[in-house]
């Protein structure tokens, strides 16, 4: 396995894990190494410094967060994702495979509007956004994908 550090063409950086170096080739060629923040499939690499272990017998210190919350050793990035996590889940109906069939025909008026979530293809979702229905990736898993 491979962690690359990775750009978009909107210059939001993000990390990902690939199999090898021609897995990510093979992935990136067939448009399939998306942003997280807007799914573009414009993706280059970063300079990124390699992880080095440490001699024999010597341990790394665990890394700190900068702004852990008192009591809970989150950092305020992952309390507020839970929040947000916790948010969508109590005010949105999942919807699953059925995402963007559920998007569509609330944006073209055959079903009433509704909070929904759920998984969507990546050629389903930017098809969505060709078409002007208001959608937007989750920064997390939902509930009933996580182990």
């Amino acid at each position: 396995m491979i962690r690359y550090a990775l750009k978009c063409s909107a210059s939001h950086d993000f990390e990902s894990w690939f199999a090898n170096a021609e897995a990510f080739d093979k992935l990136k060629a067939a448009d399939m190494v998306a942003c997280p923040d807007c799914g573009s499939t414009q993706v280059s690499k970063s300079l990124m410094a390699p992880r080095v272990r440490p001699a024999r017998g010597k341990a790394l210190a665990p890394a700190k967060s900068t702004k852990a919350e008192p009591g809970n050793g989150r950092s305020e990035v992952e309390t507020r994702l839970a929040e947000l996590k916790k948010h969508v889940e109590s005010t949105s109906d999942y919807v699953g495979v059925q995402f963007a069939a559920e998007a569509r025909k609330m944006h073209d008026g055959d079903i009433p509007h509704r909070s929904i979530y759920g998984e969507a293809r990546l050629e389903d979702a930017r098809r969505l956004v060709e078409d002007g229905v208001p959608i937007a990736p989750l920064p997390f898993r939902p509930t009933r994908k996580s182990n």
